[in-house]
């Protein structure tokens, strides 16, 4: 409960800062309104989201006084981003932003920069970003602040993650599978999130669901989620209270966790707040609505440049918050800050915010310990996720503290990951049946964070990550296009983060793409979507963010993922497949392969070639190789080198993509003019993309991916996307019969026959119903 103190700094604090959000979004000039308004006052271009501040205004108040009054570490994950007026506000109020900007002091200079600086041509932008301390979600972005603020939580004891989730965000997929978060947090060695549902009514234009439900059965919906429902008027009083009342049930939660008295699934506290859309904004303008209504959604008076009317409601609603006030010499008085949280304790200042300052490194195993040995190329076989499945197992042994989390769909069995099981188990704290546990390797603490739910587990990757942590989301590849533009506001929120100073690097976000498109033999046409490499080739920029693997075998598929657990503030994808498959490198090969990302391979190669043949992923570099040995039963004295590329940004250039091979190393690897037949993964336009700076790419012929299959046997999938063998050898003669007297004389010969192969295999899988045994028997010669 408030006492009068803290009631009349409550109501003081917040006119301060609903003031300074309000003016941010009009004035470049006269920002304590010391004389009257002039229209060269106003800002050309108003931007910003009103109708939010007022209500985050608030609840920021409210988590200041609990902060210092429990002396709580709270962290702030705010959905309405684009209420980022007010957040600027607070920060600035608690002087968290004064620590990075020194000219954002409590002064007249500072107060006039800050309000000046929001959406002002090199200032702040109209969203929360990570050029200010405390921030690490943006908002506004699709409805994962609440997956977000749990990954947050995961393994962070000490810490109360506040996460402000608008009603229109409310609607979200993302966000409504992402109350069901609760089932997953552990009471005795996570942290607690509080979810604060801003209930003010509108969205752009039209009323929210939420507004429109009734509060019974708001409360029973949330109830049925798990959660204990508080509502809020908007009242100081009755917020403090709820506040309260919302801290102490954590904390008992959490020790009757700890101490075994915890009886039944824990029910956290969330609250719902509901407030006026731009609460304090006049009331009615011209006869309509402001305040209560979508018109103060965004800038309640856009016009006042030109409308004398709204410039005259513009200055008599600045003036009502009474600046000369709340302003004493044109400073914020001390009293206005008394129970503003001190040191790391304000919301700014929260070391988790900040994750690269205390990151710790992972212990990793040496990946020699795991090598897959054979003792000739091609007739051993062996599997790439079972393989890396074994060394993240590894990894959770030697990292005991919660470190490191598996991310997942309801699919690490499926591909073949489940070696982590051994030393971890599946993350659920809501109660099952012991043979659950036991049968399905379900624990309170488990490590492995499965839900059905990619956007969920985006969220939840990203705050773990976010706040010092390291972790890998694997998932099938067709499945993780969902979370494209969830990837894509993250790679912006780190290109920001490379430009301010005091944030550090944090580990990268990891993805294994597995069960892919080539071997969706029992899924079909729905499962085979090699789309989200497309997504991360066309965010690589300047900034060189994105690294993508294409491991051939197992011993690669090591070195690769020993890799991107070393690496920093990357996003990192490997596409590796989890059957059984031909073995080709040893560690040592790998190894110095990866120095590269791409080699010729001797083995397969002869020198001066007539013809340059090259893959990228494992059934590609199988199948070509497949070509090769037919190719050699045909023309046996043709030339032919072999290419294996096993990171894909090495084929642009280095000015844009990173690690990009220098022309000159390009060229050495695939010859400065000779043909190529290049079989990719992915869509050939990935690669057409990464070579369109390179010199002579003209001669690179590229066969990939091209939305054909169903549930196709394995060869078939390659026939109907024309790049099996037979496919490559018919490309082979119609490059070479012009230069090569051999493919002249016999070319048509060979053509004809490979279209009868190809004919042949299709009677045959018709009636026998899987690829004979010239395909599946092959080994390479």
């Amino acid at each position: 409960m408030l006492n009068k103190e803290e009631l009349g700094w409550a109501k003081k604090y917040w006119t301060t800062a609903n003031y300074i959000a309000a003016s941010s979004i009009f004035l470049r000039d006269n920002f304590f309104l010391e004389r009257a308004l002039e229209k060269k006052d106003i800002k050309e271009s108003l931007l910003g989201h009103w109708g939010t501040c007022p209500g985050i205004n608030f609840i920021y108040t409210h988590l200041n006084l609990l902060a210092t009054k429990k002396k709580q570490e709270i962290l702030l994950v705010n959905g309405p981003g684009h209420g980022f007026a007010a957040v600027l506000a607070n920060l600035f109020l608690e002087g968290s932003l004064g620590e990075f900007y020194p000219d954002l002091k409590n002064s007249k200079e500072g107060i006039g920069k800050l309000i000046k600086s929001f959406c002002w041509p090199g200032g702040f932008p109209s969203h929360i970003n990570p050029e200010v301390p405390g921030a690490i979600h943006e908002g506004g972005e699709l409805g994962y602040a609440l997956a977000t603020a749990y990954g947050a939580a995961f393994g962070n004891p000490e810490l109360i993650v506040a996460a402000i989730i608008g009603d229109g965000e409310c609607e979200t997929g993302p966000t409504a599978t992402a109350w069901h978060s609760n089932k997953f947090l552990n009471p005795k060695k996570d942290g607690a999130v509080l979810p604060i549902v801003h209930l003010n009514g509108y969205k752009i234009n039209n009323p929210t669901i939420y507004a429109t439900m009734e509060k019974k059965n708001l409360k029973k919906l949330f109830e049925g989620y798990g959660y204990n429902v508080k509502f809020s008027k908007g009242d100081h009083i009755n917020m403090g209270k709820v506040m309260d009342e919302s801290y102490r049930e954590i904390k008992k939660i959490q020790k009757d966790s700890k101490e075994g008295k915890l009886k039944g699934n824990p029910k956290w506290p969330m609250i719902i707040l509901e407030t006026p859309k731009g609460w304090t904004v006049t009331k009615k303008f011209e006869g309509h609505k402001i305040e209560g209504s979508w018109r103060s959604h965004q800038v309640p008076f856009p016009h006042v440049k030109t409308d004398e009317k709204e410039f005259d409601a513009l200055e008599k609603w600045l003036r009502s918050y009474k600046p000369n006030e709340l302003f004493i010499k044109n400073k914020v008085p001390k009293e206005t800050l008394k129970f503003v949280p001190k040191g790391n304790l304000r919301i700014g200042m929260n070391k988790n915010s900040r994750g690269g300052r205390i990151l710790e490194e992972l212990k990793l195993p040496p990946v020699s310990k795991f090598e897959f040995k054979f003792k000739k190329k091609g007739e051993s076989y062996s599997a790439s996720t079972p393989t890396i499945g074994k060394y993240f197992n590894e990894i959770l042994k030697l990292n005991k503290k919660d470190n490191f989390r598996i991310f997942s769909p309801d699919e690490l069995s499926s591909n073949k990951l489940d070696e982590v099981l051994d030393s971890s188990k599946r993350r659920y704290f809501w109660k099952t049946s012991e043979e659950d546990k036991k049968e399905c390797k379900i624990k309170e603490d488990g490590k492995i964070m499965e839900i059905l739910s990619e956007h969920t587990l985006q969220g939840w990757l990203q705050g773990y990550i976010l706040t010092g942590r390291h972790g890998i989301f694997p998932s099938y590849e067709a499945f993780l296009p969902i979370v494209d533009s969830m990837v894509s506001q993250y790679l912006k929120f780190v290109e920001v983060a490379h430009t301010v100073p005091w944030r550090k690097p944090v580990s990268s976000l990891n993805y294994i793409l597995t069960s892919v498109c080539w071997r969706q033999d029992h899924n079909g046409f729905s499962h085979q979507n090699p789309g989200f490499i497309d997504t991360l080739l066309t965010k690589e920029k300047e900034e060189k963010l994105v690294r993508i693997f294409f491991p051939a075998d197992a011993n690669m598929s090591l070195v690769v993922a020993e890799e991107v657990m070393k690496s920093k503030e990357k996003v990192t994808a490997i596409v590796a497949e989890k059957r059984q498959i031909k073995q080709w490198q040893t560690l040592k090969e790998a190894r110095e392969q990866m120095k590269t990302g791409a080699s010729v391979w001797d083995f397969a190669s002869q020198k001066n070639p007539e013809i340059v043949l090259a893959s990228c992923g494992d059934y590609q570099t199988q199948e070509m190789l497949a070509t090769i040995t037919l190719l050699k039963e045909e023309f046996p004295k043709l030339k032919v080198r072999f290419v294996n590329v096993s990171e894909l940004n090495v084929l642009g250039t280095n000015k844009i993509y990173l690690n990009g091979l220098s022309q000159e190393k390009f060229e050495e690897i695939f010859t400065k003019d000779k043909p190529v037949i290049f079989s990719f993964h992915g869509y050939p336009s990935n690669i057409k993309q990464l070579l369109f700076d390179r010199r002579n790419t003209s001669r690179f012929d590229i066969g990939g991916y091209i939305e054909r299959g169903t549930t196709n046997t394995p060869f078939e999938m390659l026939v109907v996307n024309k790049v099996s063998r037979y496919d490559f050898i018919i490309k082979i003669v119609e490059k070479l019969r012009k230069t090569n007297s051999e493919v002249s004389k016999r070319g048509g010969e060979v053509i004809k026959k490979m279209k009868r192969k190809i004919s042949e295999h299709e009677k045959f899988i018709t009636k026998d119903g899987h690829d004979p045994e010239e395909i599946n028997e092959w080994n390479f010669k």
